[in-house]
């Protein structure tokens, strides 16, 4: 936990909203890499560990060389590695054999604190870090959920060619032309819904020491996160909206799936505006665009405190 940033204090939620075009915004590897569904309603489904991932990447780009900025679950790194680190940082005299088990309480605590504080995605998602070398774990305050579309997705699998052959058994076989195949979704607009917990965050025993400025740079990563995570594959990605409540305590001022419910999406054909499935949307087009939807937001009557 570091000791220049109190944890947050309040109670937060949000509501995602994002798109693709002409991409494959999460593949599943057990459909062969199609974009995942929910097969009763063909909704797209985009996985939280999938939108975690895109927000460590982030943090690790825009805060390189920041102290408590290091990304815990990286590409390439060796947990264990990391959990010594913490162990020589906090209890140098202790042996390799010794460092499978917690020691006793306050000093298992020291561990965990340590890497809270050097870890900023442990601080955010929190940990298990009982590995060969163990480290704890901690819980942490920020989770989010599936994203899902807001609409029915029909994924494309398009063929492609390729001029370049891999082998020479190939190029002679097949003049050096192969196959290929892409996934895509024309066009979907997806929602997701996060929470940030403030006890998890503040608690001075189980907290994490997420902090204010650590929640800013959170919000900060959901709304640029996309932009430098182009690839082939995930076509024309983009954060849309993202709407935040803030609640005036700690534990909150109304219920979490009651504000939800006051973020509404609408779909839009030729400066009409009905709910997604009403009567009047059965001969319209399918929506190719963010243009096609309209996102409205219920302040009215609004908990006190909270908004």
């Amino acid at each position: 936990m570091t000791s220049e940033a109190a944890g947050v204090t309040r109670r937060h939620e949000f509501v995602l909203f994002f798109d693709v075009q002409n991409g494959n915004p999460n593949g599943d590897p057990d459909a062969g890499n199609l974009p995942r569904l929910d097969p009763e309603t063909n909704q797209g489904l985009v996985s939280d560990v999938a939108l975690k991932r895109k927000i460590r990447n982030y943090v690790a780009l825009a805060r390189p060389d920041a102290p408590g900025h290091e990304i815990y679950m990286r590409d390439g790194a060796t947990l264990n590695t990391e959990h010594r680190r913490a162990w020589t940082a906090v209890m140098p005299e202790a042996k390799p054999e010794d460092q499978g088990k917690l020691p006793k309480e306050a000093k298992a605590r020291a561990l965990t604190r340590w890497m809270c504080a050097n870890f900023w995605d442990i601080r955010a998602f929190g940990a298990v870090m009982t590995t060969g070398v163990n480290a704890g774990q901690v819980r942490g305050p920020v989770q989010l959920a599936f994203a899902r579309s807001v609409e029915p997705v029909l994924p494309l699998e398009i063929a492609i060619t390729r001029l370049a052959a891999t082998t020479e058994k190939d190029a002679e076989a097949k003049g050096g032309r192969t196959m290929g195949r892409k996934h895509i979704v024309p066009y979907g607009l997806y929602r997701a819904h996060g929470f940030v917990s403030a006890p998890l965050a503040s608690h001075p025993v189980k907290g994490t020491g997420f902090s204010d400025d650590d929640l800013a740079l959170l919000f900060e990563a959901l709304g640029q996160m996309f932009d430098h995570d182009r690839s082939a594959a995930r076509g024309e990605m983009a954060t849309r909206k993202l709407v935040i409540f803030r609640h005036a305590t700690a534990l909150g001022n109304a219920p979490a799936h009651a504000l939800f419910d006051r973020v509404r999406t609408l779909r839009v054909h030729k400066g009409e505006a009905h709910e997604i499935g009403a009567d009047a949307t059965d001969n319209w087009p399918p929506a190719r665009s963010f243009s096609d939807y309209r996102i409205t937001v219920d302040r009215e009557g609004l908990p006190e405190g909270s908004r």
